[in-house]
């Protein structure tokens, strides 16, 4: 797992330097399909970490925001999203970040969350704990919703839905609501910094080494109905262990 860590943390640090060349710089984007921003920067980034890592693991599979599953079936699958977060990439400020995780045979067992921009680095290993910047870090232990800041990211889905209440319910109830987003708010979570998000308009892409990172670090992390995280996965609540029971029940009564 080591040796898997090492090639992780050396594509995510050879695609922060090429993506900070063209960050704030001058630049074409592209629209995709769903209306999203895509650059060189993206692209780039994506082909620079799987060169890394198919080199060092031919034999594993890869699946990238830009490029898209080969050898979706092998064993181990590496999942990437070179720049999560591209609207704040083009924006010029640096709220995004690369995200590299490593499935086993449907199980998360490696994250890596790079923010160039803001200087953070993430990763965590299963069964080895969580680090930030170097230092392990821990979800904090939290349990009640006075005492609770909550972090939301993308709400469009769950605000069309018949939960928009809910999360009023806890809106009202909570010490603090903030709207981080993106990688940030997994990582002040992961920290204990922060004691639970909530996204309802996510990708494993987004979210897979961010799984991996909260977890490790002790807290709780799974979609909007408490099911646990895989490919299919569009939603997420990641809390500290005694918040997230009372948020899933409230969320979901």
């Amino acid at each position: 797992m080591n040796l898997f860590l090492r090639a992780a943390l050396t594509a995510a640090k050879a695609a922060a330097e090429d993506i900070m060349c063209y960050y704030r710089g001058d630049f074409e984007i592209e629209l995709k399909p769903d209306q999203t921003p895509v650059t060189v920067a993206d692209r780039r980034a994506e082909e620079i970490i799987g060169g890394i890592l198919l080199d060092a693991f031919p034999e594993h599979g890869f699946y990238g925001e830009e490029s898209g599953k080969k050898q979706a079936d092998a064993d181990y699958l590496w999942l990437v999203d070179p720049i999560d977060g591209t609207k704040s990439f083009v924006a010029g400020y640096g709220m995004f970040s690369t995200q590299i995780a490593l499935m086993h045979r449907g199980d998360l067992v490696l994250g890596v969350s790079s923010a160039p921009a803001n200087g953070e680095l993430a990763w965590a290993m299963r069964g080895t704990g969580s680090e930030l910047d170097g230092v392990p870090v821990h979800v904090g232990d939290i349990s009640t919703l006075v005492d609770a800041s909550i972090s939301t990211g993308n709400l469009r889905s769950l605000a069309r839905s018949d939960k928009w209440e809910n999360l009023g319910r806890i809106t009202a109830q909570v010490n603090r609501i903030r709207g981080y987003g993106d990688y940030f708010h997994y990582h002040r979570l992961a920290a204990g910094q922060l004691d639970a998000v909530i996204e309802s308009d996510v990708n494993i892409l987004d979210i897979a080494a961010l799984y991996v990172i909260v977890t490790e670090a002790g807290g709780l992390f799974t979609d909007l109905q408490g099911r646990p995280v895989g490919l299919g996965t569009t939603s997420v609540l990641a809390a500290t262990p005694g918040l997230h029971p009372l948020l899933l029940e409230m969320l979901n009564d």
